[in-house]
Protein backbone atom coordinates (compact mmCIF):
# COMPACT_ATOMS: atom_id res chain seq x y z
CA UNK A 1 0.00 0.00 0.00
CA UNK A 2 1.09 3.56 -0.88
CA UNK A 3 0.31 6.18 1.44
CA UNK A 4 -2.03 9.02 0.34
CA UNK A 5 -0.64 11.61 2.12
CA UNK A 6 3.17 10.71 1.58
CA UNK A 7 4.63 14.57 1.44
CA UNK A 8 2.98 15.15 4.67
CA UNK A 9 4.65 11.37 5.83
CA UNK A 10 7.72 12.40 4.60
CA UNK A 11 7.76 15.93 6.18
CA UNK A 12 9.48 14.75 9.81
CA UNK A 13 6.92 11.69 9.71
CA UNK A 14 8.37 8.48 11.81
CA UNK A 15 6.35 5.04 11.52
CA UNK A 16 5.31 3.95 15.44
CA UNK A 17 6.22 0.17 15.85
CA UNK A 18 3.64 -1.40 17.78
CA UNK A 19 5.21 -4.64 19.82
CA UNK A 20 2.63 -6.81 22.27
CA UNK A 21 -0.31 -4.32 21.68
CA UNK A 22 1.67 -1.08 23.15
CA UNK A 23 3.70 1.49 20.58
CA UNK A 24 7.27 1.10 21.60
CA UNK A 25 9.27 2.62 19.37
CA UNK A 26 9.09 5.16 16.09
CA UNK A 27 11.71 5.45 13.14
CA UNK A 28 12.01 8.53 11.39
CA UNK A 29 10.35 8.19 7.15
CA UNK A 30 13.18 9.21 4.99
CA UNK A 31 11.71 7.69 1.87
CA UNK A 32 8.94 6.34 0.17
CA UNK A 33 9.56 4.68 -2.84
CA UNK A 34 6.52 3.22 -5.28
CA UNK A 35 7.20 -0.27 -7.08
CA UNK A 36 4.83 -2.25 -8.64
CA UNK A 37 5.44 -5.37 -7.44
CA UNK A 38 5.17 -9.05 -10.36
CA UNK A 39 1.34 -9.43 -10.13
CA UNK A 40 0.95 -5.64 -11.22
CA UNK A 41 0.21 -4.45 -7.49
CA UNK A 42 1.24 -1.17 -6.07
CA UNK A 43 3.41 -1.15 -3.24
CA UNK A 44 6.12 1.14 -1.61
CA UNK A 45 9.39 0.11 0.24
CA UNK A 46 9.98 2.48 3.20
CA UNK A 47 13.43 4.01 3.79
CA UNK A 48 13.91 4.49 7.69
CA UNK A 49 16.61 6.04 9.75
CA UNK A 50 18.38 3.24 11.70
CA UNK A 51 17.83 5.15 15.09
CA UNK A 52 15.35 3.82 16.86
CA UNK A 53 13.47 6.15 19.65
CA UNK A 54 11.91 5.05 22.29
CA UNK A 55 7.82 6.25 23.24
CA UNK A 56 5.61 6.54 26.13
CA UNK A 57 3.90 3.19 25.74
CA UNK A 58 0.27 3.42 24.48
CA UNK A 59 -1.99 0.64 23.87
CA UNK A 60 -2.20 -0.07 20.29
CA UNK A 61 -4.49 -3.08 18.72
CA UNK A 62 -2.81 -4.97 15.64
CA UNK A 63 -4.00 -2.91 12.34
CA UNK A 64 -2.85 -3.13 8.64
CA UNK A 65 -2.12 -0.50 6.33
CA UNK A 66 -1.49 3.38 7.11
CA UNK A 67 -2.93 5.51 9.90
CA UNK A 68 -2.05 8.94 10.70
CA UNK A 69 -1.25 10.23 14.04
CA UNK A 70 -1.56 14.34 14.34
CA UNK A 71 1.32 15.25 16.47
CA UNK A 72 -1.15 16.31 19.36
CA UNK A 73 -2.15 12.43 19.49
CA UNK A 74 1.54 10.78 18.93
CA UNK A 75 3.34 9.19 21.60
CA UNK A 76 5.83 11.58 23.17
CA UNK A 77 9.68 10.16 22.98
CA UNK A 78 11.29 8.77 26.05
CA UNK A 79 13.73 11.32 27.16
CA UNK A 80 17.29 10.98 28.87
CA UNK A 81 14.97 11.14 32.02
CA UNK A 82 15.72 7.83 34.57
CA UNK A 83 13.11 5.65 32.80
CA UNK A 84 14.92 6.54 29.89
CA UNK A 85 17.82 4.54 30.73
CA UNK A 86 15.55 1.70 32.14
CA UNK A 87 15.60 -1.85 30.20
CA UNK A 88 12.79 -1.94 27.52
CA UNK A 89 11.48 -5.42 29.16
CA UNK A 90 11.27 -3.62 32.76
CA UNK A 91 10.06 -0.43 31.71
CA UNK A 92 7.10 -2.35 29.70
CA UNK A 93 6.07 -4.56 32.90
CA UNK A 94 6.17 -1.54 35.31
CA UNK A 95 3.66 0.29 33.01
CA UNK A 96 1.53 -2.78 32.46
CA UNK A 97 1.21 -2.60 36.48
CA UNK A 98 0.15 0.92 36.24
CA UNK A 99 3.74 2.11 37.71
CA UNK A 100 5.14 3.94 34.86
Amino acid sequence: MIPKRRDEVLDGGSLYWVIKGSTAVRQVLSDIRPFTDHDGVQRCNLVLEPALIPVAPRPRRPFQGWRYLEPKDAPPDIGQSADGDMPEGLRRELAELGLL
